[in-house]
């Protein structure tokens, strides 16, 4: 990961300083890597010995990043990992226009690793990421979104990176067309876990420790899988005033909708879909060959469901 932070610091390197600036105050406001992480562990775990796996490491940070500059600016966000987000900081305009050269710049390095094939992988993955935020963006204070329609949504915009970082590492080490399903599919699992217990934690997360404002999700209008289960389980009064909640993004019903989340079990059962997907994420990596790149992806899949921030 050394490495690949001094290939971020390398590549975000431009002859506007607004554009660095930007670049350097999103990228350095923490994060936990997981994408460009999940790309060296498939490379480690199958026995990859080259040292494209760190540019491209970084082309996958690259694109996440680009994606979060442009989410906070659709979504008016101004907390992201406990710092005012850059839209906040530099504006809106910047904040876009950054984004943009982060993707351009993350599809320059993708010409390095010269694979035809890697290229397809991450350009249809960007594509998919927005037409996943536009799903997303269409679904906004829509209290009608089942969890089917949920799941599309979620696996475009979020599992669609975790997968294409865990295929480009079985794509770089040359592995079998089954490793690479397995890698594909360990990937889409835990980036669909990922983003349930994220979910999740708008519900039941600290705000300092999180590093974002509770009840986002609902001020956004988002329909998520708590609000689902919550609607499914509740009863007339409870599903109208969910229903009222999203349709209106109207905060000052956060606690009564966080009481009837809780009280509904609906936390319970959308931690347990996370689970489930966390299992599926943990058969895929048993298919890898044994080692300690193996195990610390298994041990990241069984540690997921524990996350709070």
């Amino acid at each position: 990961m050394q490495q690949v932070d001094r290939v971020i610091a390398q590549r975000l390197d431009s002859g506007v300083p607004l554009v660095g600036e930007v670049s350097r105050y999103i990228i350095s406001a923490g994060g936990k890597r997981l994408r460009p992480a999940l790309l060296l562990l498939i490379c480690g775990a199958l026995r990859y010995t080259g040292t494209q796996h760190f540019n491209l490491a970084a082309v996958v940070e690259f694109i996440h990043t680009a994606t979060l500059l442009h989410d906070d600016v659709v979504d008016a966000s101004s907390l992201r990992r406990g710092n005012a987000t850059a839209n906040e900081t530099f504006g809106n305009p910047a904040s876009v226009l950054v984004g943009d050269f982060l993707y351009s710049r993350a599809f320059q390095m993708m010409v390095d690793a010269n694979s035809m094939r890697i290229m397809q992988v991450l350009a249809d993955a960007t594509n998919i990421i927005a037409e996943g935020e536009v799903m997303q963006l269409m679904n906004m204070h829509n209290a009608g979104l089942d969890e089917a329609g949920y799941l599309q949504v979620i696996r475009s915009k979020t599992a669609k990176l975790f997968e294409a970082s865990a295929r480009v590492g079985a794509i770089l080490a040359d592995a079998s067309p089954d490793l690479e399903a397995a890698c594909a599919e360990y990937g889409q699992a835990m980036g669909t876990a990922f983003q349930v217990i994220d979910d999740v934690l708008d519900y039941t997360g600290d705000a300092a420790v999180m590093g974002k404002n509770l009840g986002d999700d609902l001020r956004e209008g988002k329909t998520t899988l708590p609000l689902i289960a919550a609607m499914r389980r509740g009863n007339d009064q409870e599903r109208a005033l969910i229903k009222n909640a999203i349709e209106t993004g109207d905060v000052v019903l956060i606690d009564q909708v966080v009481q009837v989340v809780r009280s509904t079990g609906a936390l319970e059962a959308a931690r347990l879909a996370a689970a489930t997907e966390a299992e599926r994420a943990i058969a895929a990596a048993r298919r890898l060959p044994a080692g300690d790149h193996t195990a610390c992806l298994l041990q990241l899949a069984a540690q997921l469901l524990e996350r709070q921030s």
